[in-house]
């Protein structure tokens, strides 16, 4: 005699003939759903390629027009596809408002990963009095935008003597960028395994060695991340510098970064706008993210993975 089969769902002797129209339907509406959201989820990329592209496409073909084009019609294409606005860009200034930007870089991004790196590992790796205040210390910090600090670092860097100079910029791009980078990472430490880490102490490795040698190379996608992303936000700054980098008298050197000295640029010209140097001066400023982003794109897709599937 066969014993009945029990439905791992209801519970009863065998499946009831009512159900599986039901699941089927079920199935049905699920799938439908998600092509629903497929569609709504592409067409939302779509729109937002295009928000991006077409304010892009329309800086660059700016960059090769006349002002009697530009003032024309936006979206017609250049008579004359000549480099002459690029070279009255540079010689503008641009070239040394690029120069500066990519010297305050260069720094504050290698001293915020250093900084933010390490006080990140102790954070996640060491139990001690006072770690989760000290790390809700610096997440707090991302609260509180540039714009409250303004009057208080001004007068700050008066004093040390350091308002436009290179090292009075990089220390603020540090600190403001240091909340983010030591949350991020923070995550992403969590989730290195803690086996490695045992066995290179068990080897004979200080806290410092097994920082940079053993951790620190394992977090290597996330530090890509969080990089792209200060190289980003330290980039495209403008009312730091605006604020900080400003000549205190007439022998003062102008050390104007990139965004600073594109605003001063046009401001400067009074009546006589040159429109076309100064799309040519914008494309300048948007290759090199572009090409960092793009450069980057996968690592930085890696990275955002790993911190979240670990």
């Amino acid at each position: 005699m066969s014993t009945p089969i029990k439905d791992p769902i209801e519970g009863v002797d065998g499946p009831r003939p009512s159900d599986r129209p039901r699941r089927a339907s079920d199935q049905e509406r699920f799938a439908d759903s998600g092509r629903v959201l497929n569609v709504f989820s592409h067409g939302f990329l779509a729109l937002w390629a295009v928000l991006i592209v077409l304010p892009i496409a329309w800086v660059v073909l700016g960059s090769f027009k006349t002002d009697a084009q530009i003032g024309g019609s936006a979206w017609t294409w250049p008579a004359d596809w000549s480099f002459g606005a690029f070279q009255r860009a540079w010689d503008k200034g641009v070239g040394g408002f690029l120069l500066h930007t990519a010297i305050v870089l260069v720094f504050s991004v290698s001293l915020t990963m250093l900084f933010g790196s390490m006080a990140a590992y102790v954070l996640a790796r060491y139990e001690f009095r006072g770690n989760r205040a000290l790390y809700f210390f610096f997440v707090a910090g991302a609260m509180f935008p540039p714009y409250l600090a303004l009057v208080p670092l001004f007068f700050m860097l008066k004093n040390f003597g350091m308002l436009n100079t290179y090292q009075g910029l990089i220390l603020v791009y540090v600190a403001y960028s240091m909340p983010f980078t030591v949350f991020f990472m923070y995550a992403f430490f969590r989730t290195l395994p803690t086996a490695l880490h045992e066995a290179a102490m068990l080897d004979g490795c200080s806290h410092t060695r097994a920082f940079f040698q053993v951790m620190l190379p394992l977090a290597k996608p996330g530090l890509v991340s969080v990089g792209i992303f200060n190289v980003l936000g330290q980039w495209n700054q403008y009312i730091l510098p605006l604020t900080l980098m400003q000549k205190q008298s007439g022998t003062d050197p102008d050390r104007s970064v990139l965004t600073q000295g594109l605003v001063n640029l046009m401001f400067q010209s009074g009546y006589k706008n040159d429109m076309p140097a100064l799309f040519a001066g914008m494309t300048i400023a948007m290759v090199p993210v572009l090409v960092v982003y793009l450069s980057f794109q996968r690592q930085v897709q890696a990275g955002l993975t790993a911190g979240t599937l670990k």
